[in-house]
């Protein structure tokens, strides 16, 4: 039986970067919990299986084709949402992408690309539900997905680390305004969490010696960030902004 305590039985939620990877685990974990789900990306054909399997395990859950880099989109977008599910709870601020590249060798272009996705299109989408939230007088919760690597450094990474930093402090700053209206705001920062995506890198030689800079020896799994997930999106966490939960293993406080 379900904690009522997390319950989200009620509640609608908004999940940017669906389609894949975090958003799409999310968006299950959050239609089992209760949640009417909205669920985003910038092809919403991307999202008809994961719609599909959230609705026949009896949840509700509509896409929206979203490219949060674009604030015309995102408007749109935020609106779809709204008007949906009569309301929105939680924002889970998931979309975003990678970067691999030196320093010397890196273009506008990429830096660019990394920033508008990573933090502007999360300040976008962020502004809009909250300025619905404020305006309806509805309490809300933000969960920004950051990263470790908005708190340490590695190398070929600086235009991600720069958005994922600039995030963390985003989440701050917006918390400390949107508290007036009750509205919520927090991060989750993962370590290296196993994906589909990453999971023949670990298998390598350079993989396998970056695990073992994290002192729990492994890397972590998609279902270590439920816990931190639904304490933030739920009422678990009601006196909680601000907030930045790391889920790491231990990288962040390994040794230098």
């Amino acid at each position: 039986m379900h904690d009522p305590l997390f319950s989200l039985a009620g509640q609608s939620a908004l999940i940017t970067g669906a389609s894949s990877g975090f958003g799409h685990y999310f968006a299950e974990t959050l239609a089992a919990r209760g949640a009417r789900v909205a669920i985003a990306a910038r092809r919403s054909d991307r999202l008809s299986t994961l719609a599909e399997r959230i609705r026949d395990a009896g949840g509700a859950c509509h896409t929206i084709a979203m490219d949060v880099t674009d604030a015309n989109s995102v408007t749109k977008g935020v609106q779809d949402a709204w008007e949906w599910s009569g309301g929105l709870d939680i924002l889970v601020n998931n979309a975003g992408i990678g970067a691999n590249a030196a320093f010397l060798d890196m273009t506008e272009a990429d830096w660019d690309s990394n920033l508008d996705t990573n933090l502007k299109g999360a300040f976008l989408v962020a502004q809009q539900v909250a300025k619905h939230c404020a305006q309806h007088q509805r309490p809300a919760s933000i969960i920004n997905i950051a990263s470790i690597l908005g708190l340490r450094v590695a190398s070929h990474l600086a235009s991600y680390a720069a958005s994922k930093a600039g995030l963390i402090q985003l989440t701050k700053a917006m918390a400390l305004e949107l508290a007036r209206y009750n509205i919520r705001v927090n991060a989750i920062a993962p370590g290296y969490i196993e994906t589909d995506i990453n999971r023949d890198f670990f298998a390598t030689t350079a993989g396998e010696r970056m695990i073992k800079r994290i002192p729990s020896q492994r890397l972590g799994c998609l279902h270590e960030l439920l816990g931190p997930l639904l304490l933030l999106a739920s009422d678990a966490s009601a006196y909680m902004t601000g907030s930045v939960i790391t889920v790491d293993g231990g990288h962040t406080i390994n040794t230098l």
